[in-house]
This record gives structure tokens, C-alpha cells and sequence, in this order.
């Protein structure tokens, strides 16, 4: 049987004889019953096109689960793209710069459920004991997984990296950072305090919240509905806890005992503007708490987009506010006088 290599040309293939090479139309085989007999014919390319790869499972904006360096960290799917029939994805991981970012094929991914969270943390858990097993190993998070040299800063910047691992550093826009200095100056220079009940409160913005991430996630299906429940039920605890604790100024204390009766809940009588001084102390308060590293990272890109959230209603959660400012120029404009 003779030897057969394929070249693609339109209704043609070379077919490698020991003499050479000879090309031979698709016509000519099949005038020639000898030589169809003698040669394995590749299928004819226009009668059978070439496979079509079955539709990306995992889309644009998606959050999903990635390994990394023998890791598994959450990522969010920035750009789906199909090379030489294979889906390739450039990832971003949340809570990281985008110096991190690369493109992974789906033999890297997984679907963000709860089950595969579960396997995401058994998975960590078992490489961390690993890597604390081996003699003179040290934690590496999302490093080099191209395999070059690192120089001596880069290390350095690692190390850093690594002292700051649990921390969430939550960024707060200039134009809520303003919030928060008008209302303490109100509160403690001024003797203006927000008007209790406010409206809407904090139970009711966090609900605007979350119909407003469930109503956006339906087009391009990046959340989970638990998940956004879960960080709402969360912010809404820890604020009924941290406001007697540490989110009322001195001067507020008499308004809070006056308002927070009958098994009241805070979240229930107060507004966007206390709600916001809670995120000046969450970096503190999640540094505390038992959560797990990535899962941090998860909930530290749902602070900042709920903060994003605050500051595009602004004109609506924090009316209280805006009256206050009206007021407090009224009475620097006396005291110029």
C-alpha cells in the first residue's frame, strides 16, 4: 500500500509516491478504478468541513474557579476567544492586579458552585499542609507560572504580597470619601444629627442592592443569586452589630438609645450614612474573622462593586445628607457675617 501525505488545495490532495510527489484532482481518482484501489483517499474537504468545536461552557464576564500554580482562586472570564478550534479565556483574578491576568484553556476552569467551592478549599487546604511539609518551603501565591526566573525584587514584592494576604483593602470613591467627612463634621462640629428613621434604611438599600446585582447578573449570568444573598445577609449583621459598638460618635449616643427600642434593629431605623462608616471598619473587622483566603478575595470585589452601587444612588440614599449640607452653609455663612 502506498504511502499517503495530505495537502490541503482546494479539490486536490499530493498523494507521495517513491518516485515524488504527484497531484491528483478528486476527477482523475475516480476516472482511475486502479489507482482508488491502491491509495487510502483523505475524505474530500468539501463534502466533509471540518468539525465545529461544541459552544464555549463558560462566557464573557462569568465568575468561575481557575487553578493557578497548583492553586485554585476565583476569576472572573474577561474575553472568550477560539484558537485552532480550542476555547481559550483571559482571566482576571479579583482583588489582585491585572499584572496577574493571563489566558487559560478549560482544562483550567471550573464552574463556581458550592460543590466545586467545597472541592476549591479541600484542594488548598491539602496544598498548603504539602507545601509546609516540604523543609524550607514557603507559600507562593500566583507566582511565575511561566516558569522564568524571578529577579530578587519581584521575591521582595512577594513577600509583601504575602503579609497582606488576608487583608481586604476595600476602596472607597472620592465622592462617598466626601460623604464621610461632611457627616462627621455635621455630627461633631455642627450638632446636626441624620434624622432617625431614615429613608430608606439600611434593610431597604441592601435590598435595592440585591435586586439591582440579580437583575444585572441575568444578562450576563457572572454571580450567583446565593452568593449575592450571602454578602447582603452578611453586611447587614455585621452593621447591627458594629453601630453601638463603633460607628456612633459621642454625641449620637442619646439619639441611638431613644431610637433602638423593643429589639429594634439598627438596620431597621438607620441609613446609607452610617452604613458607609462600616466600611471604614470592615478591613479590621474581616482581618478578625475566620474566612478563607479566597473566599476573601470574592467578597472584597462585592464590597467595592456595592460601594459603586452607593455612590451611583447617592442622590437618593443619602438625602439626610445632602439636607445637612444645605444647613451647615447656612450657618458658616452667619458665622462669616
Amino acid at each position: 500500500m502506498r504511502g499517503s501525505e495530505n495537502v490541503a488545495a482546494e479539490d486536490s490532495t499530493t498523494i507521495s509516491d517513491d518516485g515524488g510527489a504527484t497531484t491528483v484532482t478528486y476527477n482523475d481518482i475516480e476516472d482511475s478504478k486502479e489507482d482508488e484501489k491502491a491509495v487510502d483517499l483523505p475524505p474530500n474537504p468539501a463534502q466533509h468541513p471540518p468539525t465545529q468545536p461544541q459552544a464555549s461552557p463558560y462566557q464573557e464576564g462569568e465568575l468561575v474557579l481557575a487553578y493557578h500554580n497548583q492553586r485554585v482562586y476565583p476569576a472572573k472570564i474577561m474575553k472568550v476567544d477560539l484558537v485552532l478550534n480550542e476555547w481559550r479565556y483571559s482571566v482576571h483574578y479579583p482583588g489582585w492586579k491585572k499584572s496577574w491576568d493571563e489566558v487559560v484553556g478549560m482544562d483550567r476552569l471550573m464552574k463556581y458552585t458550592e460543590e466545586n467551592r467545597q472541592k476549591q478549599q479541600e484542594h488548598n487546604k491539602k496544598q498548603e499542609m504539602e507545601s509546609n511539609a516540604k523543609p524550607g518551603s514557603k507559600q507562593k501565591i500566583l507566582t511565575g507560572a511561566r516558569g522564568k526566573k524571578r529577579r530578587s525584587g519581584s521575591v521582595q514584592k512577594e513577600k509583601a504580597m504575602l503579609l497582606t494576604e488576608k487583608r481586604v483593602n476595600i476602596y472607597i470613591p472620592p465622592g462617598l470619601k466626601k460623604l464621610l467627612v461632611h457627616d462627621w463634621e455635621c455630627v461633631t462640629h455642627l450638632g446636626k444629627l441624620v434624622k432617625l428613621p431614615s429613608s430608606p434604611n439600611v434593610d431597604e438599600v441592601l435590598s435595592k442592592y440585591y435586586d439591582y446585582r440579580l437583575k444585572k447578573d441575568d444578562g450576563d449570568g457572572c454571580r450567583l443569586a446565593g452568593s449575592v444573598g450571602e454578602v447582603v445577609n452578611g453586611l447587614r449583621r455585621y452593621f447591627d452589630k458594629a453601630l453601638p459598638a463603633m460607628l456612633l460618635y459621642k454625641n449620637e449616643r442619646q439619639q441611638y438609645e431613644e431610637a433602638i427600642t423593643d429589639n429594634i434593629a439598627p438596620s431597621a431605623v438607620y441609613g446609607a450614612e452610617h452604613l458607609l462608616r462600616l466600611f471604614v471598619k470592615l478591613p479590621d473587622i474581616l482581618d478578625s474573622a475566620d474566612i478563607e483566603d479566597t473566599m476573601l478575595l470574592e467578597l472584597q470585589e462585592y464590597l467595592v462593586d456595592f460601594l459603586k452601587f452607593l455612590q451611583k444612588n447617592q442622590s437618593s440614599f443619602f438625602a439626610a445628607a445632602q439636607q445637612s449640607t444645605e444647613i451647615s452653609d447656612l450657618t458658616i455663612k452667619k458665622q462669616e457675617d
